[in-house]
């Protein structure tokens, strides 16, 4: 299962890539500031990821837990910005599209912070399943 759920967390990191690069180059949406911070977490463990699930270097753990982990955080506050009335005002954006703007509102509760939050939980999951090498962490 471990290899498995290597291949599994890559999957989902390289499906949230493309997901965002649609939403802002295909459908048009701006990125808001905490948007781009989703993104600069996200982006690269689709490299570090397809990398070590290429080789299947389970180690990798202690390289993308933290991007994943701190990614969770983020992805949540944004969805408290947009979902918690008055929340947003606790640090507006500079610039731009306002962060608590929802581009998307599926089923009233799935947004696009929401799809990143689950794309970080589910990464972090798989990571946490992938067992270490013999060589170890």
């Amino acid at each position: 299962m471990s290899r498995n759920a290597l291949n599994l967390a890559w999957l989902v990191a390289v499906v949230a890539t493309l997901g965002s690069l649609y939403f802002s180059e295909v459908k048009g949406f701006i990125p808001c500031e905490m948007c781009w911070y989703q993104r600069i977490l996200m982006y690269p463990l689709s490299v570090i990821l397809g990398i070590a699930a290429f080789h299947g270097e389970r180690s990798v753990r202690k390289y993308a837990l933290p991007l994943s982990i701190l990614g969770i955080f983020v992805s949540a506050f944004h969805y408290m910005e947009q979902k918690i009335p008055g929340f947003a005002a606790i640090k507006p954006c500079a610039q731009g599209v306002p962060c608590d703007i929802a581009y998307i509102n599926w089923l009233g509760f799935i947004t696009i912070p929401f799809l990143a939050l689950i794309g970080f939980i589910l990464i972090t999951v798989l990571l946490l399943m992938a067992r270490p090498t013999e060589q170890g962490e």
